[in-house]
């Protein structure tokens, strides 16, 4: 365990660009930390974002070897879309967790991927997310794609990188004075709070996010939208559409307190969102498009809204 201890001189400053500057390691590695939560200040595991004050004292603890825990809950049932020696794609239900986490002790899409093929716990690189190239929120369902060898991982990571991925979205949003396309262009950092996302203007700090939509239907007092995004920020098409004035409906984290009373009569129990249509190249060089129609449930939702003609 590394201990430290914040100077005068240095009051003020956000904590990752101190440790990088004292450290000597780039602000990409001292964020790691952070994300990893080994950094603590006065006895408290604490975000990139935090300011340090004269007399902080700083700990970093060394890093946590991660086990994949047995699991003696029941696994969840997860339908296989495609799979061969290289990969698979799964339609993740709603409510279900990419992966597990410090502070939710549930089964996850990792879980279930170890309890079917054990040899994938080497794939990847982090052994708390074997297999894990990219993800969707919990309580968001759709197409994945989970790499079975580390060749397959390395290689759609690389097409995640270039963008070359295709990935595509419906979405329920609340209001109906949408344009027939559009571009939501919000930067994104991690709000205050910590728990959330935040979409701020350009002018401010944080990286920046592109979120393209075009109409499917205009229904009274909502609009069923197609997304697609240029940037894979966490939770941004919650949070941008949020900051559009046009929430997800069922997204409590991001609605207004009007939004949330509508989500209860609603009684969704999940954001209505849905990765519907994913594509990408296989190791054989060929390009390879799987698509889903949405949920039953989310399709009662909408026979129940009236088309705006």
């Amino acid at each position: 365990m590394k201990k430290l201890k914040v100077l005068k001189k240095d009051a003020g400053l956000r904590i990752d660009l101190w440790l990088s500057e004292l450290l000597k390691i780039s602000r990409n590695k001292a964020q790691k930390l952070f994300k990893e939560e080994l950094v603590i200040c006065n006895g408290n595991i604490i975000n990139a974002h935090h300011l340090v004050h004269t007399g902080d004292q700083i700990e970093i603890v060394e890093s946590k070897k991660i086990t994949v825990k047995k699991i003696k809950a029941k696994l969840p049932d997860i339908k296989i879309i495609a799979e061969t020696k290289d990969y698979i794609v799964i339609n993740k239900p709603a409510g279900l967790l990419m992966h597990g986490t410090e502070t939710e002790e549930r089964t996850s899409v990792v879980d279930w991927l170890l309890h079917k093929d054990p040899k994938i716990a080497k794939v990847g690189e982090d052994p708390s997310r074997p297999g894990i190239v990219h993800r969707i929120d919990k309580d968001v369902s759709g197409l994945v794609v989970l790499a079975k060898t580390q060749n397959s991982f390395d290689d759609l990571k690389k097409q995640f990188a270039k963008r070359s991925i295709l990935k595509m979205y419906q979405a329920l949003v609340y209001g109906e004075d949408l344009p027939d396309e559009g571009e939501i262009k919000f930067k994104m950092s991690r709000s205050t709070k910590g728990y959330r996302m935040a979409a701020r203007p350009e002018n401010q700090e944080g990286k920046i996010a592109i979120t393209n939509f075009t109409i499917i239907h205009h229904y009274y007092n909502y609009t069923l939208v197609a997304v697609t995004i240029k940037t894979g920020r966490t939770h941004q098409i919650r949070a941008h559409f949020a900051a559009y004035n046009h929430p997800l409906v069922g997204d409590d984290l991001y609605g207004t307190n009007k939004d949330k009373l509508k989500n209860k009569k609603i009684k969704l129990g999940r954001v209505f969102l849905v990765a519907t249509n994913l594509a990408f190249t296989d190791l054989q060089g060929k390009r390879q498009e799987f698509s889903i129609p949405l949920p039953a449930q989310l399709q009662e939702v909408l026979k129940k809204l009236k088309i705006k003609k």
